[in-house]
């Protein structure tokens, strides 16, 4: 097996067979099966010797990196960003859905519980930052957090990487986006609102749901539906912009709550939101049918039928302009009640914009020369 920077565990690797319900306790995915890149494949099975019983428990692991760069870029049409930020690799809210899994097979893991339970942490995030904002050649745009994995996931409250880098764009006077379903936001207030004050920040809060036991088994590890609502309310009495994100939208899952969650969005005081369809690219696609077989096993057919009606009969289509809402007349359907009940909620068409004539560089790091 190709040998990766971090060390696994190469009986974690499984195949068709789950993983034993107490050994993935609050985990989201199913299975474990390794990376894509792998050369070769280890796979559970069940010996006759009962084996799999001895298998032990998945426990969050977390591994520094010291990364050589930190801002990413991107060209993306249908993307509101084009600079961001993720301070971690891998997420332990253990969401069954999340696009970001597929990127950690790159680091020969898994998308499936690996991604939950071994996270790397860019421990030099925040110097890294504060050296790329120094460049001479640098031009201030607005930086997201959380475009990939979650900037306030629980490992957050113990590294303190997202706050470290608040504390730069504070520093400096940088725009910056944040996207989160956690509640450990309002933790950095203090900075939030200092940002605000000058047109520097705004914060995306994930709802997916009203239902306690659906968000349990959709995002184990996330913060409770009313504690994100209560975290947008905390935002916006301090005067820190927030939208409201129904993100994933999915089939027969969460699709009837549409009008309902933008109602409690509204009344937490959130005046912009914006939803997205269930994507399933690569891994996430086989991963999130496991889990429907075992959390939804009544309606798991149609869910999927559903889901690949709004992209063209394919589990997933990546197309720029259709990969955030699908086509076809169910994603016309969601794409129609969404705009109705923003309307009727009073949420703004219009996007806020952030400040970027604010920035002030930092000095120059030592050991970095300046070119005048």
């Amino acid at each position: 097996m190709r040998q990766t920077r971090y060390a696994r565990r190469a009986e974690n690797d499984a195949g068709a067979p789950q993983i034993r319900v107490d050994a993935r306790r609050g985990r989201g995915a199913v299975t474990n099966a390794g990376s894509r890149y792998d050369r070769e494949r280890h796979v559970l099975f069940d010996d006759g010797w009962e084996t799999l019983s001895d298998f032990s428990v998945f426990k969050t692991q977390y591994f520094p990196e010291n990364a050589k760069r930190i801002i990413t870029t991107n060209d993306s049409p249908d993307i509101s960003f084009e600079q961001s930020i993720n301070a971690y690799r891998g997420c332990e809210h253990g969401c069954i859905y999340c696009y970001a899994r597929p990127t950690h097979s790159y680091l020969g893991f898994s998308a499936g519980l690996d991604f939950e339970t071994k996270l790397i942490g860019k421990v030099n995030a925040a110097e890294l930052l504060e050296r790329e904002l120094a460049n001479p050649g640098y031009t201030p745009k607005p930086i997201m957090l959380g475009s990939n994995t979650d900037p306030y996931q629980p490992i957050e409250r113990e590294k303190g990487l997202t706050r470290a880098l608040l504390e730069v764009f504070d520093r400096t006077s940088h725009p910056v986006g944040i996207v989160t379903k956690s509640a450990l936001v309002t933790r950095d207030l203090d900075i939030l609102s200092r940002l605000a004050k000058r047109g520097l920040v705004k914060v995306a809060v994930s709802l997916t749901t009203l239902d306690h036991r659906l968000a349990r088994r959709m995002e184990p590890r996330a913060s409770t539906p009313m504690k994100r609502l209560d975290a947008l309310r905390r935002l916006n009495e301090a005067g820190v912009p927030t939208v409201a994100m129904t993100a994933p939208v999915i089939p027969a899952i969460n699709d009837h709550e549409i009008e309902s969650l933008l109602e409690a969005a509204a009344h937490a005081g959130t005046k912009q939101a914006a939803y997205v369809l269930i994507r399933l690219p690569l891994e996430i696609s086989p991963l999130f049918q496991e889990w429907l077989a075992e959390e939804f096993p009544d309606r798991a057919k149609r869910v999927m039928a559903l889901i690949r009606s709004t992209r063209g009969g394919k589990d997933y289509v990546s197309t720029f302009g259709e990969r955030q809402t699908g086509t076809g007349e169910y994603a016309t359907q969601i794409a129609t009640r969404y705009q109705i009940a923003m309307k009727k909620h009073g949420f703004s068409l219009r996007s806020l914009s952030l400040n970027c004539s604010a920035f002030e560089p930092p000095p120059c790091l030592p050991g970095q020369l300046q070119l005048f």
